[in-house]
């Protein structure tokens, strides 16, 4: 094996079929911001936690600090419009978005798979980016959505199989 050019890699990594999150989170200045995330993961179930990678540069940094909440929307496979105005930095991303706001004050975009209301435990330094586990405080999902799935630089839709409930 050889060392990759980090173009190489990209394209390597995106080789790795990823779920696609929106994050919501409040900045020092109070105003609500978002951010597409591919890079989500399950850490624990008991105490329930994820994490999710955000580049040291992202200007939204300081809405996703220790002790900060934020609202993961896990995105259905028709959304891509949503994935894409929330991974630039620049604008109003929640200009004309059908909003709700949590009791606790984060913008929850409409008719995702599923939601976590979260907490930052811990950023912890990963090269170009920071890794901040959260710990989930509350969470709702919709089994008969299908989510939306990023590869190869391009997103789709994963229709998912009927199945009967886990019981």
């Amino acid at each position: 094996m050889s060392s990759a050019s980090p173009t190489e890699l990209r394209k390597a990594f995106s080789s790795f079929a990823t779920g696609v999150t929106v994050i919501t989170g409040i900045g020092n200045n109070s105003q609500a911001v978002g951010v597409t995330i591919s890079s989500f993961n399950t850490v624990s179930l008991d105490p329930p936690l994820v994490l999710w990678s955000l580049s040291e540069r992202s200007v939204f940094m300081d809405a996703f600090t220790v002790g900060k909440k934020q609202l993961i929307h896990v995105l259905e496979r028709s959304q891509e419009d949503i994935a894409m105005r929330f991974a630039k930095s620049t604008g109003d991303q929640f200009a004309g978005a059908d909003l709700v706001t949590t009791p606790s004050g984060l913008a929850m975009l409409p008719d995702c798979v599923a939601y976590f209301e979260c907490e930052t435990i811990a950023v912890h330094p990963g090269g170009d980016h920071r890794i901040i586990v959260a710990r989930i405080v509350n969470m709702q999902h919709h089994e008969a959505r299908d989510p939306l799935v990023f590869s190869r630089s391009q997103f789709m839709g994963l229709r998912l199989p009927e199945r009967a409930p886990i019981e």
